[in-house]
């Protein structure tokens, strides 16, 4: 078994411009899957519409910084296999670097900017964004762009509080 780290709270907020796969609608019926290390959760279907508003909160153990946060959007289908809508990932050891790095946190004011986090080959932010102190976990509202389809991008929030306890397994 393998020691969490820490807990991710991921609010998966909304899409837009997603990609069109049901021509007859000339829409979508778009769900997030969220996958970290072999953990996997989804948001729910939002029928018809290629800016879906999810406002969904999935939760995931960290256990190894070194294993990106994928997320894959999906265009629900009932009689064939789910359409792919686009992946983004995100990297976790910029979290865990400032929680780990840091010892007087407590001693900061809630919404100081801890780092600033730019796109790049580990993520797919489409445009910087902020990891910030919140008493007792650190937060980023992001905007990522989809890779591997013609356009989409999703809007969420990361919340990674550290474990307390560094002898809880999982």
């Amino acid at each position: 078994m393998e020691e969490v780290k820490g807990i991710l709270r991921l609010t998966v907020n909304k899409g837009t411009n997603l990609a069109v796969r049901d021509r007859a609608s000339g829409t979508s019926d778009p769900y997030v899957v969220a996958t970290l290390d072999h953990q996997k959760t989804k948001t729910k279907v939002v029928k018809d519409d290629c800016n879906p508003i999810w406002n969904d909160v999935l939760t995931l153990a960290i256990k190894d910084p070194k294993e990106p946060i994928k997320l894959t959007v999906y265009d629900k289908d009932t009689f064939s296999e789910d359409d792919n809508l686009g992946t983004s990932n995100v990297d976790v050891n910029p979290y865990l670097e400032c929680l780990e790095m840091r010892t007087d946190l407590n001693d900061l004011a809630i919404g100081t900017k801890l780092e600033t986090v730019e796109p790049d080959e580990h993520n797919h932010l489409a445009e910087e964004s902020f990891i910030v102190w919140n008493k007792d976990s650190i937060t980023q509202d992001m905007i990522l762009r989809l890779r591997n389809v013609e356009t989409g991008e999703i809007e969420v929030q990361i919340e990674i509080t550290l474990v307390k306890d560094p002898h809880l397994i999982v």
